[in-house]
């Protein structure tokens, strides 16, 4: 319970400090950046060589590529069927194809299931969600803005990207037995800094404005995102005998809150930013109450 506390201190702290603090210009930019290039590097480093390779580990990473790919393939029949423009499937694909799984699933995973649970989030998130950002995400947002997707960038990103580099590194060093003690007492605190640091920066950050006509939007794109997509990979699961903890964490990453990257990257290309906006902030309220209670429906 205190954890899940922590969680909601800091993104109301988040939302109140936005709202009446008068915050100086580029904190947000500051706090992202010390959460992606060194706290979530260092939360890798410290976790990745101490999770157990088994023969489910496959599910948490195979539910996020589900949950985009789900999206694109629904949102583009629903946009024929419904007279959508390329913008709007374009930007319900990308926010409600891609979840929040590190800067609330992290968090929340924790908070409901400790150390172990946070291991299969960043499992999740550094071999699921991240590489689909960078990858199909991009293709995507370049094929409804109209443009052509460039290969070289798209692998730059994903080469490039710090925690990523850190995963390569903590792989290798966990097949070698781990770090030594003295590494390890300094990879955790700094690692530690990414739960109220993230929350701070989504309460920050956090919008919410329904524009004309985007309530139809809104209901079909978070009904697939908090809703739809976890049954899915409820479904998936069960059919190929996945069970335990790592059935909990893939489902309920499948089913995490739209991601703040995807929402910028729709605004980048132009891809109905109002929406994307909407939807992120509609999604990060309504997920603190369905993640804990598809936590308890799962027997979490």
């Amino acid at each position: 319970m205190s954890a899940l506390l922590l969680l909601f201190t800091c993104l109301l702290l988040g939302v109140l400090v936005a709202r009446f603090a008068k915050p100086p210009a580029g904190i947000v930019h500051g706090v992202n950046w010390w959460v992606i290039n060194v706290a979530l590097p260092a939360l890798v480093l410290a976790l990745v060589p101490k999770v157990k390779v088994d023969a489910q580990l496959w599910f948490p990473v195979a539910a996020m590529w589900v949950t985009f790919f789900g999206a694109w393939l629904l949102f583009a029949v629903l946009g024929k069927l419904l007279h959508w423009s390329r913008e709007r499937i374009g930007a319900l694909t990308l926010v409600c194809g891609l979840g929040n799984t590190a800067f609330m699933g992290y968090p929340m995973m924790e908070a409901l299931h400790g150390k172990q649970g946070l291991a299969l989030a960043v499992v999740a998130d550094q071999l699921g969600c991240f590489p689909l950002l960078s990858s199909a995400g991009v293709a995507v947002a370049s094929i409804y803005a109209g443009r052509s997707p460039q290969a070289g960038v798209i692998a730059r990103r994903i080469l490039t990207f710090p925690s990523f580099l850190a995963l390569l590194l903590a792989v290798i060093v966990g097949a070698l037995g781990g770090w030594p003690p003295l590494l390890d007492d300094v990879f955790t605190p700094i690692g530690a800094t990414l739960t109220p640091l993230a929350l701070f920066s989504v309460g920050l950050q956090f919008k919410f404005h329904l524009g004309e006509r985007q309530l139809p939007a809104v209901l079909l794109g978070l009904g697939w995102k908090l809703l739809l997509a976890p049954l899915v990979a409820v479904l998936l699961g069960e059919a190929a005998g996945v069970g335990g903890l790592t059935l909990t964490v893939g489902v309920l990453q499948a089913g995490m809150a739209p991601m703040i990257s995807a929402a910028i990257l729709a605004d980048e290309y132009k891809l109905e930013p109002s929406l994307a906006n909407t939807l992120l902030g509609a999604g990060i309220v309504l997920s603190l109450i369905t993640i804990p209670l598809g936590n308890l429906l799962l027997g979490g």
